[in-house]
């Protein structure tokens, strides 16, 4: 494990200071089963882009982190699979987020949970840069003060993420209780209970094989902003593993090679950007994803005008989580949701098939 990026004690003596004298709200996180390392380096990946290493480390040693209801005293303190970290906060100079009347496609609702279908375009909890206009300010919208209290004001309800620019099912806690139980279940990513995730992208070409499982752990990329493939042991790396299956193939040639192909594809681990950076890293990366596939977008031009103007023309990652299973955080029920293709990508996938 590398050591700490070295910090700078004034500032962090600083902050210190500003932590011991603000109001305060908690985030309760649990690690996963592969989590190890610093605490410090942990809460920075888990929690960026909203806190810095040196304001987490700040944190940490004016007593605002516990992990198992002991608050830790070092940044150092090693993590462990299954630990509870609490971390209480100072509110944001920016303004809580308030109630915004943005149009949600509701699953499910009851006293616990909501379910969505989330449309491209809605960034999940404000954040720098996207301070209105998120999930989190149409569900204060919808739900008043009913959400769970546990994600702090940024997140309250949120228990797992989807880009911006991803659609598909999400469920959202309303009480504390309900946010609990979904975090956990999250955290052990269906290893000892019935959580699902599935995934449906349209990619350039065709995986190897019908089907195939991606191993390949992940961190920052050079940049700091997206994600990559990485080797080494980096206190930001963690491990990612991605199966897919490949469901339609368009444009299939005798040598087994095609232009695009439909694949579902299933996580074992949640990590940021899991299945845009594996599918890419393997040669296939999203239609539309300019992040991690820019590179291919002149495969376009080999294609038909009609159909090439469809793919030119689609504005994001062609990426939708279709499927969500989890247990009923109170009644214990199983329950599914399923979301079908959004219209866009319904477009660009009858489009590719008449190839």
């Amino acid at each position: 494990m590398k050591n700490a990026t070295p910090f700078n004690e004034a500032e962090t003596d600083r902050e210190a200071q500003d932590v011991a004298d603000s109001p305060l709200d908690r985030q309760t996180l649990v690690t996963g089963e592969d989590a190890e390392g610093r605490l410090d380096a942990w809460l920075a990946a888990e929690l960026e882009p909203d806190l810095s290493r040196s304001r987490i480390k700040a944190l940490i040693e004016a007593g605002a982190v516990t992990v198992n209801g002991k608050a830790a005293k070092q940044a150092k303190h090693k993590i462990h699979p299954g630990d509870r970290v609490e971390l209480d906060m100072p509110e944001p100079e920016d303004p809580d987020p308030v109630g915004e009347d943005i149009p949600l496609e509701i699953l499910y609702e009851d006293d616990d949970l909501i379910v969505i279908n989330k449309q491209a375009g809605l960034v999940v909890h404000p954040g720098a840069g996207n301070w209105t206009g998120t999930l989190v300010n149409a569900l204060i919208y919808h739900c008043g003060d009913s959400l769970s209290g546990i994600g702090g004001v940024r997140r309250p309800g949120i228990v797992h993420r989807l880009d911006r620019d991803t659609t598909g099912v999400m469920v959202i806690a309303k009480n504390d209780l309900a946010h609990r139980h979904l975090a956990e279940q999250f955290a052990d990513h269906g290893l000892t209970g019935p959580l699902e995730r599935a995934y449906q992208a349209i990619v350039w070409g065709k995986p190897q094989g019908l089907k195939g499982t991606i191993n390949a752990s992940l961190g920052r990329a050079r940049d700091r902003i997206r994600r990559a493939v990485r080797t080494d042991n980096g206190d930001d790396v963690r491990h990612a593993v991605t199966h897919y299956l490949v469901c339609e193939r368009y444009d299939e040639k005798p040598d087994g090679t095609c232009a695009a192909s439909l694949v579902e594809c299933r996580l074992e681990t949640g990590r940021t950007h899991q299945i845009r950076v594996h599918m890419a890293h393997i040669g296939h990366p999203l239609i539309g994803d300019l992040d991690y596939g820019g590179a291919y977008r002149t495969k376009a031009n080999r294609l038909p005008e009609e159909i090439r103007d469809v793919v030119n023309d689609f504005p994001r990652q062609a990426l939708h989580a279709f499927l969500l299973v989890f247990e009923h955080p109170t009644s214990g029920e199983t329950l599914r949701f399923e979301a079908p293709l959004p219209a866009d990508m319904e477009a660009m996938r009858a489009a590719l098939a008449t190839l």
